[in-house]
């Protein structure tokens, strides 16, 4: 079947397999067994067209005469089952894994129902028989019941859950565990601390379009345009492209690799992720990350790993992750449960959301983003995906934190990436390329709450999440002035006060003096002199000391429309709202100036 890419299999299983049947429990056990064999090779066939599906019929046979009234034996013959076995073992019939009753012309397909089950742990509580007893009802109650579709739905309620307590506070573990009395995570006092390599990134403009690419930003989008092509005026990198730096240094297998700690890296499950952003990330860079395991949570039947990695350029600390990796089947020991180092996510508000939009992933979404690292088969290998119990490959979590971030970042801040200070997300259930992200979004302050939706299933994919920006500058400018001062001045200060720390690298890349002629009203209100070209830089009120490089004269209210990225300087300049003298072509490096430091 293989060989040729098509085949087609029927199991033939029965109600006593199904229901169970008085005397029948060694024909009920080998009936049932057939669905599980069935059900697996539904799934591993699946990728060489091989489809598998199960019927339950209900028909007489030899063993039934003398047994089965004359009449009920004229609608229960086997020629009443026969058409439904063709249908399914037809080159157009896409049913797999399905599993049908049939009988008499009757046909009815069966699927598994779930209640939605209870959290029986309790705050600094063991699990007992007694917390089984109080959540009976909940336990068994099936309305608003769902129905899984495989091993990964089960695997997702049960840490979901986990996380619940977790966000509680700190759960004793249960007393009957066999290992709680002789094993703790007092063993992993090596792992923890463990330094990996120091690793080093270089990326380019090239680099960060095809991340813009890979989480989503298109042509289609006006606004996006400043992420994807590198002669856009105020080109700029997206602040989670932090996370692509940070992550090579945990890849190359260096989690298997921490001393005293053994894990599986095949049972590795990402569970949360924080990214700050110090800096607004450059256009292109070279950078130098360092990462460390800060501690190790028990997860119940998993160990959860945390790892922070800084990262820096040319020896200043841009950005910082927190990853949280669950390995699965590394726990069972009676170790701590909560950590002061994990970043914490925060749970949403209990009010409708102020903003709900709907952005759906390209079917080639996971294979474009895997071309920014993460390399893991899971993402495009379909027999990988099986072998750990996904239906097809799934979508990388951090693509669908990108999506999100993005779309926070152009609602709530206007594409401006200075304002961009923090993001924490916790991955809930996978994403299958193709299917359409619903993010829900409530503005509280200068944070922005989300969750993110599969609109096409209702699953919860990212909870708990949230995104902080700075303030904008535009709030600022508002502020009326003490002594009717110029609004441009704050800029001037500001940039004044970051000179301080980005003067030498400033001098160094733009090598030039500017004389500042503010107006207001048609006449020169203020003078102002940015020197960086000398020293460390500096910023003063008055004319050039020494001769100016460039002059430039404009009203104070385009200069702060220019400052907040609403106009563009080589515009204002071909407009006629921005007179220059001198060397004009050295006010090109004005972009530098406003769009990469003076909105800090």
């Amino acid at each position: 079947m293989k060989k040729q890419n098509f085949g087609r299999i029927i199991m033939t299983s029965s109600s006593s397999g199904l229901y169970g049947n008085f005397g029948q429990a060694n024909y009920s056990a080998a009936k049932l067994g057939l669905l599980g064999l069935a059900n697996t090779l539904a799934i591993e066939g699946k990728k060489n067209n091989i489809h598998c599906n199960t019927i339950a019929p209900v028909a007489v046979s030899r063993l039934t005469q003398g047994i089965v009234p004359e009449d009920i034996l004229k609608v229960m013959q086997p020629d009443y089952v026969a058409p439904l076995v063709l249908w399914l073992c037809h080159e157009s019939c896409d049913e797999n894994g399905g599993l049908f009753e049939v009988g008499g012309g009757w046909i009815g397909k069966l699927r598994w129902e779930r209640t939605l089950g209870a959290i029986v742990k309790q705050r600094n509580q063991p699990v007992s028989p007694e917390a089984v007893k109080a959540n009976w009802k909940k336990i068994c109650d099936f309305e608003n019941a769902s129905k899984p579709q495989g091993a990964q739905d089960t695997f997702g309620t049960i840490i979901e859950g986990l996380r619940k307590i977790d966000s509680d506070g700190e759960v004793s573990p249960n007393h009957t565990s066999h290992l709680a009395s002789s094993t703790t995570t007092s063993e992993f006092g090596g792992a923890i601390g463990h330094k990996f390599p120091p690793t080093f990134s270089a990326y380019t403009e090239l680099e960060t379009i095809l991340y813009a690419l890979g989480v989503g930003a298109s042509i289609k989008e006006p606004k996006d345009f400043k992420f994807i092509y590198e002669g856009s005026s105020d080109f700029s990198c997206l602040p989670t492209f932090g996370v692509i730096i940070a992550q090579k240094a945990l890849m190359n297998e260096g989690l298997t690799e921490i001393p005293g700690l053994s894990v599986n890296i095949a049972k590795m499950l990402h569970g949360e992720q924080y990214l700050e952003l110090y800096k607004p990330l450059p256009r292109a860079g070279k950078f130098k990350s360092e990462a460390v395991l800060v501690d190790i949570l028990e997860k119940g039947p998993g160990l959860l790993l945390l790892l922070d990695v800084y990262s820096y350029y040319e020896k200043e600390l841009i950005c910082y992750n927190q990853f949280s990796i669950f390995a699965i089947g590394s726990g069972g020991r009676s170790g701590k449960r909560t950590s002061d180092k994990v970043k914490g996510a925060v749970a949403i508000p209990s009010r409708p959301p102020d903003v709900v939009l709907t952005d759906t992933t390209s079917l080639n979404q996971a294979a474009l983003y895997r071309l920014s690292g993460d390399w893991n088969p899971v993402h495009i290998d379909p027999n990988f995906a099986g072998a750990v119990g996904f239906d097809k490959p799934i979508l990388h979590g951090l693509c669908t934190f990108g999506f999100c971030a993005r779309h926070i970042l152009q609602q709530f801040a206007d594409n401006d990436v200075s304002r961009f200070k923090a993001i924490k997300v916790r991955f809930s259930k996978p994403v299958y390329s193709g299917q359409t992200l619903q993010i829900e979004m409530w503005k509280e302050g200068d944070r922005i709450h989300f969750q993110t939706k599969v609109q096409e299933t209702g699953d919860i994919v990212i909870s708990d999440a949230y995104v902080d920006l700075a303030p904008a500058l535009a709030i600022l400018a508002e502020i009326p002035s003490e002594g009717g001062e110029l609004q441009s001045t704050i800029v001037f200060k500001e940039i004044g006060h970051l000179l301080k720390d980005v003067g030498h690298q400033m001098v160094k890349k733009v090598n030039a003096v500017f004389e500042w002629h503010i107006t207001k009203g048609g006449n020169t209100a203020v003078k102002w002199t940015t020197d960086l070209k000398n020293g460390t830089g500096k910023v003063y009120e008055g004319p050039a000391k020494d001769s100016a490089d460039v002059t430039i004269i404009l009203s104070d209210e385009d200069f702060m429309n220019i400052a907040l990225g609403k106009l563009d300087p080589q515009k204002a300049f071909f407009s006629g709202k921005l007179k220059a003298r001198g060397n004009i072509m050295m006010g090109l490096k004005l972009q530098s100036i406003f769009k990469a430091y003076a909105k800090l």
